[in-house]
């Protein structure tokens, strides 16, 4: 390795970093669940959008992961997209 060349991480920091995206992602899925139970109480056809949405979104999500996880990316790679689709769940649902 050259000098000045920074190695791989130790496996401490990956661990604490895998460890917090996934505390992370069950925050934030906590918010978009709380989010999407008001919009539901709500009822209409907000409601019903939404319901469909998410079942949507859940089926889109399981088959895309799990192609990732066939292509060989990393579960970390993996938790990383499922947190940005959330973050983006919680903007759409925080709007309205």
């Amino acid at each position: 390795m050259a000098m000045g060349t920074p190695g791989p991480l130790p496996l401490e920091i990956r661990l604490f970093k895998s460890w917090l995206n996934l505390t992370m992602l069950t925050v934030e899925s906590q918010q978009v669940i709380w989010l999407r139970t008001m919009k539901m109480a709500l009822g209409g056809q907000g409601a019903e959008k939404e319901a469909m949405l998410m079942v949507t979104e859940k089926v889109e999500a399981a088959i895309h992961s799990g192609n990732r996880l066939l292509a060989g990316h990393s579960s970390d790679a993996i938790v990383k997209s499922y947190r940005s689709k959330v973050r983006a769940n919680i903007r759409r649902l925080s709007k309205d």
